[in-house]
Order: structure tokens, then C-alpha cells, then sequence
């Protein structure tokens, strides 16, 4: 089996896992795990109560990687997020306590339930993977991997995230409701024991490494790469656009474009993988008029 052979494997045998906890919902699965093998991070936008936490924690528990959820609320300190300095007694001296950041996979519950300048302890994390706490850098550790979720704006005690933040999420998702067969079948499972408590890890964070850089290894014509480049220009010259689509974004969509062709199995990236993951990758960095 070569490298390229073995990475799909492993990405499909965490797919398969997750899928055995939600039920249908194959393509919001499949951007998750697009968002963590491009080294980006995940924005789960829906209504309460249709399984974003579940999905993060079955990607989590799936992957063997370390795991920590921050449930955001209005009160919520940055220094609750990043850590904090405390004076010890008996060394005479402070000593840093990590915050839930210091972590492989993080869970930002309810992201949009804390004010802009606690979102904001997020954005070093989220862009150079470390942490700046009283002048001090901690580096964190890989694979690192946000996953948040985000309540509707049109419900109450929310505070929007900057734009500066919505960039920085590499794809959005939405779960939407099941279909009356779905539910019926997530009543059936969830009858005597909820399947979240059966997820084991299928892999380990090293193997999660190593997909992630044969993911970076699959090949990308110049034509795709001009195909990539000419969606996020013409977002920007758009009339109905105030914000059109930054240069992160597309990079983020030249890392995701590679990530779905590894996961098809394939050594290269096909127009059809740009336009299928455009949506998920560039809607949310848009502002309309």
C-alpha cells in the first residue's frame, strides 16, 4: 500500500467512525474532516438541539487526539481560554496555568454566547497555533483543531463574531433537521445508551499528522489554481458584495480542494472539487450589500 493509499484509509476509517453516532448527514461529516485534514478549523452554525457538540465530540474521540471543550457564556475571560499566571507561595514565583487551549482538539460551544474580546483570545490560537500570556509565547501542540459551534443570529444573548474571526474558520457547516426516517432511526439508537459513549479512536494523532501532510502533497494544476483564484477575485469586484473573499480564503480552499481528493482517493485536485466545497469554504467570508 502506498502513502497516498494509506492516508485515504485512515481518513475513511474516521468518517466510518463518526457515522456510526450521526445519523445521514454524510456531507457536513465529510467537511469536518476535510476542515481537519486542510490543518484548518470547523464552524458548525445551526438551531440548538440537532447534534453540533455530538459531531465534535465523535471527530474527537474518533482521532485519539487529547480533547477539551470551552463552553462559551457572557462571563467568559480570555484569560479563562488561554490561561493565567498565578503567584505560588512556595516558589516565590508565578506559575502559568493552561487554559483548555493548551489541547490537541478544542470544542468552542456556543461561540457566538461571549463577547467579541474573548472570541478575540481565539484568533493567535487559531492562525500560528500558539498562545501569548503576559508577554509570554506557548506553542501548541499538533494536530491543533478548533471546532465551534454558532447559534442562529436571529436568537437572543448572542454577540456576533468579527469578521476577523468568521476568516480564520476554514469551512461552515450546517446539520440541519433529519428527515422522519432519520429520527425515527436516532430514537431507535439512542433508546438505551447514547452511541457517543461506544466511540473509540481509530487512529492516533501521529497518523493524523501524517495524513495531513500527504494531504498537502496532492497535486494541483495551474489551471485549478486559476480556476481558485478567479472565484475570489470575482467576489471582490462583485456590486452586491461590500467584503469579497481574502487571501486566506483562498488558500483555504486550495488546502480543502486537496483534502476532498485524498479522501476520493485520488493524487490530484479536479475542478469538481473546487466548486463542490466553494460554498462551505468562501459563504461566510462574504458581507452583502
Amino acid at each position: 500500500m502506498n502513502q497516498l493509499a494509506e492516508a485515504s484509509q485512515i481518513a475513511h476509517q474516521v468518517l466510518d467512525s463518526i457515522k456510526r453516532v450521526i445519523v445521514g448527514k454524510e456531507r457536513a461529516i465529510e467537511m469536518s474532516l476535510i476542515a481537519l485534514l486542510a490543518q484548518g478549523h470547523l464552524l458548525i452554525e445551526d438551531v440548538p438541539g440537532l447534534g453540533k457538540t455530538t459531531l465534535a465530540k465523535a471527530i474527537a474521540l474518533s482521532s485519539g487526539c487529547s480533547f477539551k471543550r470551552i463552553q462559551f457564556v457572557p462571563d467568559l475571560l480570555p484569560s479563562d481560554i488561554t490561561g493565567v499566571n498565578i503567584y505560588s507561595q512556595k516558589t516565590g514565583e508565578f506559575e502559568f496555568r493552561s487554559g483548555p487551549l493548551m489541547t490537541q482538539i478544542v470544542l468552542a460551544d456556543e461561540i457566538n454566547r461571549a463577547p467579541s474580546k474573548t472570541q478575540a483570545a481565539l484568533l493567535e490560537s487559531m492562525e500560528e497555533h500558539r498562545v501569548t500570556v503576559d508577554g509570554v509565547t506557548y506553542d501548541l501542540s499538533r494536530p491543533f483543531f478548533i471546532i465551534a459551534t454558532l447559534n442562529p443570529v436571529e436568537y437572543h444573548g448572542i454577540f456576533p463574531l468579527p469578521e476577523a474571526e468568521l476568516d480564520r474558520f476554514t469551512i461552515r457547516v450546517t446539520l440541519g433537521y433529519a428527515s422522519f426516517e432519520q429520527e425515527m432511526e436516532i430514537m431507535g439508537r439512542q433508546e438505551t445508551r447514547n452511541p457517543i459513549h461506544d466511540v473509540v479512536a481509530v487512529t492516533t494523532p501521529e497518523k493524523l499528522i501524517f495524513v495531513q501532510e500527504e494531504t498537502k502533497g496532492i497535486y494541483v494544476d495551474s489551471l485549478v489554481r486559476q480556476y481558485i483564484v478567479s472565484l475570489t477575485q470575482a467576489s471582490r469586484q462583485h456590486q452586491d458584495i461590500v467584503l469579497g473573499v481574502s487571501h486566506r480564503g483562498s488558500l483555504a480552499l486550495f488546502r480543502t480542494s486537496q483534502a476532498l481528493a485524498l479522501i476520493r482517493g485520488r493524487e490530484f485536485v479536479v475542478p469538481d472539487d473546487v466548486k463542490e466545497l466553494s460554498v462551505g469554504v468562501l459563504a461566510h467570508r462574504l458581507i452583502l450589500t
